[in-house]
């Protein structure tokens, strides 16, 4: 069965850090795009960050880059998301998300597996 199952969200003040985990099993590859997006309520599901398997090179929203940062296990199956200096413009639901080809990096409907979701929450 493909998963990909989500940890490390929680509740952070505004400027603080969080690292979100992703691991990736049953997939009949380990060379994939996998990503990050994110949802606040009423808010259409945002690209955050994606990163390649094969040569590990991340690419970044606008929004994110300089405070997020992306990179793999040595086993490429998971992958961590480093949080600095949030803000409560950051609060949503973050999903993981997998796909084997994807021509654009920042379309939900181009990665075809899905993690639950993990809530970030930046607040004082």
């Amino acid at each position: 069965e493909v998963q990909l199952v989500e940890s490390g969200g929680g509740l952070v003040q505004p400027g603080g850090s969080l690292r979100l985990s992703c691991a990736a099993s049953g997939f009949p590859s380990r060379y994939m795009y996998m990503g990050w997006f994110r949802q606040a309520p009423g808010k259409e599901r945002e690209w955050v960050t994606t990163i390649w398997t094969g040569d590990g090179k991340p690419y970044y929203s606008d929004s994110v880059k300089g405070r997020f940062t992306l990179s793999q296990g040595n086993n490429k199956n998971t992958m961590y998301l480093q949080m600095n200096s949030l803000n409560p413009e950051d609060t949503a639901m973050y999903y993981c998300a997998a796909g084997p080809y994807v021509a654009a990096l920042d379309m939900p409907s181009e990665y075809n597996t899905w993690g639950q979701g993990t809530q970030v929450t930046v607040s004082s």
